[in-house]
Order: C-alpha cells, then sequence, then structure tokens
C-alpha cells in the first residue's frame, strides 16, 4: 500500500491499512455484492477515476483480497474475484452498511444523490417474481435532473436478467415511473414507501406492475435496518 501505515502491531490497526484507503470499502462493496468486471465495477463507483479503480484493483490483489482471471472465452478481458480472505469481508461490509443505515442522519445521507448509482442499484436488486414471465420495460424519469440523466430504462426478461439503459432500447415500455430523485432515493432506502409517496411518484401503464412496485423494487439490502437517534 502506497500510503503511510500506522505502525502498531494491532490487527485492527494492520486490517485498517489495507482497508482504509479513499473508496477501497466501496470498491469491496461492489465485489461482495457479486460485480467481477473492471466496466460494471466503474458502475458501481461512478465518481471513481478508472486510474483510481485500476490502482484500487491491484492492490487489493497484492493483498490477497481479490484474484485476477482471465476469461477464456473473451481475448484480454479480465475478471475480480475474492479470495477466501475477501468473501470472509462480507460480515465487515455489511456491518459497516447497517451501522451507516441505522446511524447518519438521513438528511446526510440524501445530501449524496446519484442517479447513475442508485439505478445500477436498482438492476442488481430488482426482484423477477411478481413481474410477468415476458420481457418487462420500466422507465424511469427523473424530472428534475439535466436531459443527459433524466432518462433510465429497466429491461428485465423473462428468465430474470435485469439490463439498465440510459439510452431508449426500443421495446415498448410496460410501465412510466416519474417522481424526483430525493424521493426515489428515499423509498430505495427504506425511509419511505411508494405508498406513502403517491403524490410524489406518479405511475402510468401497466396496473400490475404499479400496485407491486414496492415488492419488486427490491430495495437497498440495508433498508431492513431501522433508522435510530444518536442520544
Amino acid at each position: 500500500m502506497t500510503q503511510a501505515g500506522y505502525k502498531q502491531f494491532c490487527p485492527l490497526a494492520m486490517a485498517a491499512e489495507m482497508l482504509c484507503s479513499r473508496w477501497t470499502m466501496v470498491l469491496l462493496r461492489e465485489l461482495v455484492a457479486g460485480t467481477t468486471r473492471f466496466n460494471d465495477l466503474r458502475r458501481g463507483v461512478p465518481k471513481m477515476s478508472p486510474t483510481l479503480l485500476s490502482q484500487r484493483l491491484k492492490e487489493l490483489e497484492a493483498d490477497g483480497i481479490i484474484e485476477r482471471r482471465a476469461l477464456k472465452s473473451e481475448a484480454g478481458v479480465y475478471e475480480y474475484h475474492l479470495t477466501e480472505s475477501g468473501r470472509d469481508l462480507r460480515q465487515v461490509i455489511e456491518a459497516m452498511g447497517f451501522w451507516g443505515q441505522r446511524w447518519v442522519e438521513a438528511r446526510q445521507s440524501l445530501k449524496n444523490l446519484d442517479p447513475s448509482l442508485l439505478m445500477w442499484d436498482m438492476r442488481r436488486n430488482l426482484n423477477p417474481l411478481p413481474l410477468p414471465d415476458r420481457r418487462t420495460v420500466i422507465q424511469f424519469l427523473y424530472p428534475e435532473l439535466p436531459l443527459s440523466k433524466r432518462f433510465w430504462w429497466l429491461v428485465v426478461e423473462p428468465h430474470g436478467e435485469v439490463d439498465l439503459c440510459w439510452s431508449d432500447p426500443g421495446f415498448d415500455v410496460d410501465l412510466y415511473v416519474s417522481s424526483d430523485l430525493r424521493t426515489m432515493t428515499s423509498i430505495w432506502m427504506g425511509l419511505t414507501t411508494v405508498a406513502k409517496e403517491r403524490g410524489k411518484v406518479v405511475l402510468t401503464g401497466d396496473r400490475g406492475l404499479a400496485g407491486s412496485m414496492q415488492t419488486w423494487l427490491g430495495l437497498s439490502p440495508f433498508a431492513v435496518e431501522p433508522k435510530r437517534v444518536a442520544a
């Protein structure tokens, strides 16, 4: 690691030297969630530069937390997989996430709105079970955002694969969802619900999809943790 060490034998200090450099824990969140390819990792950390992402991956590989594997089916393409020690970090990542959900004030979290990250997380956690046994297309519209970030499409195939598109995929849309980004992020984080935000979330199209949105939306894996107020 290039950062200065703590010069302590304490296991916590040693672990912090490896894990607490900028972006490392967020990158590990993506790896623990199952993301393996460089471009997909970038979508999970959209504000992280490609150069820094490459550097952090090399550091994690040097520390034995991940391993890089060449794909036989695609020349020059690699995947990044957690090693045994990397997989052992799942509980650490989850514990930090639940702590943040529990104790970090919601207003602080909602200062960091990011449509790219929100939609990528929606794609990853969407629950296809309530959806019809056919291709389902859901378009999200955030009216207050610049045109380049205003429209998003989730395309759910019959077998459950979900694609995220930031340009029109050319399929008929089954459900249009219009909301401001703050409201949709609050719903995703479990701070409120679709039903409570009916005045701010406009659903147009398939009534069945609209009625089951709270279920298929999936929500953040940390949404089950209730907020607490520090004394």
